[in-house]
């Protein structure tokens, strides 16, 4: 692949860039829809004085400033399988950025979880890495069944992951 990242490693080729599903959004949506809302309701109670529409605006400018809020935080939030390493790059507001990097040789298992029915429909669930040291769960990520076969096929050209037979040897 054509991709590159910062901190990238001169022998290393990105396999697959992802991010979390739009569900993730779910929360900033209804900070959208909510005081717009609560906003325009004297707008519609009350239709004659036209200064009740700029309330109903001023609620849906209030609503996108609490939107892209969210949207920054789910759009600068992204994972990246490389041939040596799963990157985690999470955003946590405008100003805050925490990163994981775990070497594909440390991963012993690898599973995915699609729970409800909106989960189902939609098409989003829930990634844990494990590690000796702890587990990386990767939750609300978009096709986690094409991810986790990426994933796995990565682990294994790496070298990484439990042989069965290896341990009862």
């Amino acid at each position: 692949m054509d991709q590159s990242f910062d901190g990238q490693r001169e022998d290393e080729e990105v396999e697959l860039v992802f991010r979390r599903h739009i569900i993730a959004l779910r929360k900033g949506f209804y900070l959208l829809l909510i005081p717009f809302a609560v906003c325009s309701i004297p707008a519609l109670v009350w239709p004659v004085d036209i200064r009740l529409f700029y309330l109903a605006f001023g609620g849906l400018g209030l609503g996108l400033l609490l939107f892209a809020y969210h949207w920054v935080g789910w759009h600068y939030t992204y994972f990246i399988i490389t041939n040596q390493r799963l990157r985690q790059v999470k955003q946590a507001g405008l100003f805050g950025r925490s990163v994981i990097d775990l070497g594909l040789g440390k991963i012993q298992n690898v599973s995915y979880e699609i729970t409800g029915f909106t989960g189902e429909m939609l098409g989003f669930g829930t990634i844990v890495v494990q590690t000796y040291v702890g587990d990386l769960v990767l939750d609300r990520v978009h096709q986690p069944n094409k991810i986790y076969n990426k994933l796995q096929d990565a682990v294994t050209k790496a070298g990484g992951g439990v042989d069965i037979n290896e341990e009862i040897a």
